[in-house]
């Protein structure tokens, strides 16, 4: 019986992670795209860059691309052109830019 309950709370923990897993970050993907306009420069219109020197950010996952975009802005990340764009992003800004492109 012990390793049935075990076992049992074992699944649930990894179910409940599983469900929550894209509610890491909050942002507003139409909120996201209206912030876009800058981005779409070097990576792309609809998020898939036209140089291979730009990574594609279309179906990115967004926890990822949040973190990215304020560790460029927060100088853990350094490249001179990426933490230019950013560095008045605000982390709702990150959050909506990468709720956009991680549904693309």
């Amino acid at each position: 019986m012990k390793k049935f309950i075990g076992t049992l709370t074992r699944t649930m923990v990894i179910a409940t992670l599983m469900a929550t897993a894209g509610q890491a970050i909050a942002g507003d993907a139409a909120a996201g795209q209206a912030k876009s306009a800058a981005c779409a420069g070097c990576h792309g219109a609809n998020g898939i860059s036209p140089n291979d020197m730009w990574p594609n950010l279309a179906g990115q996952k967004a926890l990822y691309l949040s973190k990215q975009i304020k560790a460029f802005r927060d100088g853990q990340r350094n490249d001179p052109m990426m933490s230019n764009m950013v560095k008045t992003l605000t982390d709702q800004d990150a959050d909506d830019l990468a709720a956009y492109y991680s549904g693309l």
